[in-house]
């Protein structure tokens, strides 16, 4: 019932906006446009949206954009009919009559359309800062649908609505909480409409669940989450789950991500507290008053006691670099692949409360074979890291199982390790024992090596590696991710790629079972002989068609 409630919340909070010219405009017919937004007062009424489906209606077209100020409704096209779609109150999915008044107080069960003038677009120039900071134009990354053909200029802007048809003369603002005190791994809800305002009776304000899996920026403006959203998505928010109701954190910016020719499975947030400071004066001449951004809410916490981000560490070697996960203070594993190149290595441990960013050097003990279908390497720290707490090794695993994968994919370097959510949905056998661990987290270059965990019991499950299907290496990160298992489950070895069309999967990977490791690792430390791993090396057939991804005879896989 809780939280059948909380999703009312967030549905009631969303709506769709539609932007068109007027019939008895001057101008040449442009749009329609409609993306989500969210109701932000009720007194008086606000809607927030993004600012890019106002783009095919500015005056100076996509140059106005690089302006450093608020754009005022003059900035844009005479004649614009602005519309907000909202469902009424009790309603979960609405219908709307096509010929429905505007401002029309319907019955339970219907969508409310309001008449809505644009006060100001903003632009958010911390969120901008933050955007030049994560991603870097030499990456070659793309926002938008699946062209990524959006204007990257547009992302930072946002637009500002008066709906006279949304006052209530007991309304107040949303519930917000600021995202500055937000952390990795924790739980958001994403509300929003897909294809925006194209069929509202269908798509009108649907849920993703997800966690925070990157933060930049001043009082984290920009975040990442792995919510799944769609385009449309773009200016619906963020809530954060609490004990006291969901709270309005974020608005998003872009549902899909594209890093080269790489779909990244993260949607783009924007801080609602930065979208306020922005917003200041364009409120104030308009006689709103903002109430201060509450700071830390009581969050949903995840289970387990441990930080499983203490077990994540950055791997580089030479060009490459990679992820890895600490087992003790001076012991790591990684893959095969983000070592290869025999360069001095340099291991940068995640940083934490108690612990600083610091690199220190490796040693490489031992490295798999390339005919090995475990691509592993075992590594020897110079210092001991300071402060850590090891994590526990898994001995079960449950298809179903609620998991998490942390390395330094997608933004490798730039903002830490990230963290992305998912199940365990298929555990492959060989003789009766685990092999290969499959989960639907969404895993990116540069997250190879890095531990996949059990969100139920903090317990390492595995780590991250590389399949023998094909996969290629890209220059200074490595492309594939693989998992095994320790209390958490694994480590993550690989996510999938079509070699026959380039497309890469996300969210298949496969892991590296800890039980394979464990006993391995174990015996390294009693004897401190690198041979102790040398059975992996020694797979048998079956387990290396597994990795094949071909168990049955026939042309090579295209996976």
């Amino acid at each position: 019932a809780r939280a059948a409630a909380a999703a009312m919340e967030e549905e009631q909070t969303c709506c769709a906006v539609s932007i068109s010219s007027s019939p008895d405009s001057p101008q040449p017919a442009a749009g329609p446009c409609s993306c989500s937004g969210v109701v932000l007062s009720r007194g008086p009424g606000l809607v927030l949206c993004h600012g890019a489906g106002f783009a095919a209606f500015l005056r100076d077209g996509p140059a106005a954009w690089a302006q450093p100020h608020a754009l005022l409704p003059d900035a844009l096209q005479p004649c614009l009919r602005l519309l907000v779609l909202h469902p009424s109150a009790g309603t979960r999915i609405p219908a709307l009559s096509r010929d429905a008044p505007a401002a029309l107080h319907s019955p339970a069960g219907a969508l409310q359309q309001h008449e809505a003038q644009l006060l100001a677009l903003v632009p958010c120039r911390t969120f901008q800062k933050a955007l030049a900071q994560a991603f870097g134009q030499a990456e070659q990354w793309r926002f938008g649908g699946e062209a990524a053909g959006a204007d990257p200029r547009a992302l930072h802007w946002f637009a500002w609505l008066r709906v006279p048809g949304l006052d209530c003369p007991a309304g107040g603002w949303t519930a917000q909480a600021s995202a500055g005190c937000l952390r990795k791994g924790e739980g958001l809800l994403a509300c929003g409409s897909p294809f925006g305002a194209l069929c509202p009776d269908l798509f009108l304000n649907t849920l993703s669940k997800g966690v925070v899996s990157n933060v930049a920026g001043e009082e984290n403006a920009l975040l990442l989450t792995d919510a799944r959203c769609l385009p449309g998505t773009e200016g619906g928010g963020a809530f954060l789950p609490s004990a006291a109701g969901s709270r309005l954190v974020a608005i998003i910016a872009a549902s899909f991500c594209w890093k080269g020719a790489e779909w990244v499975g993260l949607t783009l947030l924007c801080s609602l507290a930065a979208i306020l400071r922005s917003s200041a004066g364009v409120l104030h001449a308009a006689g709103v008053a903002v109430p201060p951004v509450p700071g830390r809410v009581a969050a949903v916490q995840a289970a387990g006691g441990q930080d499983p981000l203490g077990w994540v560490a950055l791997v580089e070697c030479g060009g490459t670099w990679g992820s890895g996960v600490l087992l003790s203070p001076r012991l790591l594993l990684t893959c095969r692949h983000v070592v290869e190149a025999g360069d001095p290595l340099c291991v940068t441990p995640a940083p934490g409360p108690s612990r600083a960013s610091t690199v220190l050097s490796g040693r490489l003990v031992f490295a798999t074979e390339e005919s090995s279908p475990f691509d592993v390497a075992v590594v020897e720290l110079q210092d001991s890291v300071p402060g850590f707490d090891p994590p526990r090794p898994a001995h079960t695993f449950l298809p179903g199982e609620e998991v998490r994968v942390m390395g330094f994919g997608a933004l490798g370097r730039a903002c830490g390790p990230s963290v992305t959510a998912g199940v365990l949905s298929a555990v492959v056998t060989v003789a009766g024992r685990p092999v290969m661990l499959q989960t639907t987290c969404a895993v990116h270059g540069g997250s190879s090596g890095g531990p996949l965990v059990s969100s139920r019991s903090g317990r390492l499950l595995g780590k991250l590696g590389v399949s023998r299907g094909g996969c290629v290496g890209v220059p200074r990160m490595d492309t594939m991710t693989r998992v095994s298992l320790l209390s958490p489950p694994g480590i993550v070895a690989s996510n999938t790629r079509d070699t026959s069309t380039g497309a890469t999967y996300p969210h298949l990977n496969f892991c590296i079972p800890i039980t394979i490791l464990q006993p391995l690792v174990a015996r390294y430390r009693r004897t401190r002989d690198p041979n102790a791993f040398a059975k992996l090396n020694r797979a048998g057939e079956g387990v290396r068609a597994a990795w094949r991804l071909q168990r049955q005879p026939g042309p090579p896989s295209k996976l």
